[in-house]
């Protein structure tokens, strides 16, 4: 059934206009938008007043508006619009990732029990229909990883660090330029937006809830001239990559951190403020995906997929959080990290189980070895505030044997 749509929205930034774009030019794509809420009353817009509300009660309260586009950077307060919209049993589209990450329990809980639907493909990689593919394609698959670029603002910073030689902070001054970034980039390059997706893409690929302060997250701002000579030296890139795996059997583990990418990796062409996604399956094998993970109109085209989707009734059916297959959530795994360190005060800090490589230089220290995910959760915050820099290796450990799979042993798993 093609139900009609009356949709209310929070927020006409850079993913409101270009979502509004999008309907102006979309022929066929029946959907009406009644109102507009938003917090500045000073701003230009270049829509006629009578489509803008400065209060959330003229959407909320409103019985003909059965659609909810909440399109805001305030986490708090559009938790408040999500779950009051819910309640009245409005369907929701949202791209507020930390907001998700941090109630998707409650929230799920809440469409379940007032018959509505949430939908939130534009909250993780922008314009990649990742979450609908780990939805639908892979629900019965089993994954080994899902691992990628999944924050635009810093890729682009990153870009144009190795293509371009420009310093960290020309290239974060571009990105902010061009809206990429916000005035405060700390949840972009401290790879805090890229943990609240991946804590989202977990719930789709395993069923299993990550809460974002339980996983290890580190970001670019530590990177130095020293780290660029090094990963270029190598012939590497480095890309701030996000990770759910599978560890061992029953369990999975999460992190982001940055990455040496050699070349014949599919992520190392993934420049500027793209997105790249990799699945590694049993029968699916090797799946990589690419596309714009920032801008209002790559953004505004998951939104727009989403209020399509919802004129057909669709909604996430949650089909592994359903199957309760119990795996859980574990920080026990190995990393080999490269660690560029100032003394040997940071050194100890990591506390490597194993050492491969060490260098000492008048202005420049780096060691290579292998440390606990587990460790590095618990001090994550003494690495930044010591302004040092550490990167995976992209070498995998902690790889069990259960997980070594050949599509034959994958098959004989699912035979009941």
């Amino acid at each position: 059934m093609n139900r009609s749509l009356k949709i209310g929205m929070f927020g006409f930034g850079c993913v409101g206009q270009g979502l509004y774009d999008i309907l102006e030019n979309n022929e066929g794509f029946r959907a009406e938008l009644v109102k507009i809420c938003v917090k500045d009353r000073t701003k230009p817009r270049k829509l006629p007043s009578r489509y803008f509300t400065f209060d959330k009660e003229d959407i909320l309260e409103n019985p003909e508006i059965n659609l909810v586009v909440e399109l805001i950077n305030d986490a708090d307060e559009a938790y408040h619009i999500v779950t009051t919209a819910l309640k009245k049993g409005k369907i929701v589209v949202t791209a507020n990732k930390k907001m998700l990450a941090e109630h998707l329990a409650e929230l799920v809980a809440l469409q379940e029990q007032y018959d509505t639907a949430l939908l939130y493909e534009a909250s993780a990689c922008g314009s990649i229909p990742i979450i609908r593919n780990l939805e639908e394609y892979y629900d019965n698959e089993l994954l080994f990883a899902v691992s990628g670029i999944m924050n635009g603002s810093s890729n682009y910073i990153l870009s144009k660090i190795f293509n371009e030689n420009l310093s960290y902070h020309t290239a974060l001054k571009q990105a902010q330029d061009l809206g990429f970034a916000e005035t405060d980039p700390t949840l972009d390059v401290g790879g805090f937006d890229a943990l609240n997706k991946l804590c989202i893409l977990a719930v789709h690929a395993y069923g299993t809830l990550i809460r974002p302060e339980d996983a290890f997250n580190y970001g670019i701002q530590s990177l130095s001239v020293h780290d660029i000579q090094f990963a270029k030296e190598k012939g590497y890139k480095i890309k701030l990559l996000a990770s759910v795996r599978k560890t061992q059997e029953n369990a999975i583990t999460a992190f982001v951190i940055p990455q040496f990418i050699k070349k014949e990796d599919y992520l190392y062409n993934v420049e500027n403020e793209y997105n790249g996604v990799t699945v590694e399956a049993a029968f699916a094998d090797r799946q990589f995906f690419m596309g714009k993970g920032a801008g209002g109109h790559p953004t505004g085209s998951a939104v727009l997929s989403d209020i399509s989707a919802s004129r057909y009734q669709y909604k996430y059916e949650y089909k592994k959080l359903a199957q309760h297959h119990n795996i859980r959530y574990t920080t026990e795994h190995q990393l080999e990290v490269y660690l560029r360190y100032h003394d040997e005060e940071d050194l100890e800090l990591l506390r490597f189980t194993e050492i491969s490589e060490k260098y000492s230089g008048k202005n420049f220290n780096y060691v290579i070895g292998i440390v606990s995910l587990k460790h590095l959760t618990h001090i994550k915050a003494e690495l930044a505030s010591r302004n040092i820099f550490i990167a995976a290796t992209g070498q995998k450990l902690n790889q069990p044997q259960e997980l070594v799979y050949n599509h034959a042993t994958a098959a004989k798993e699912l035979v009941p």
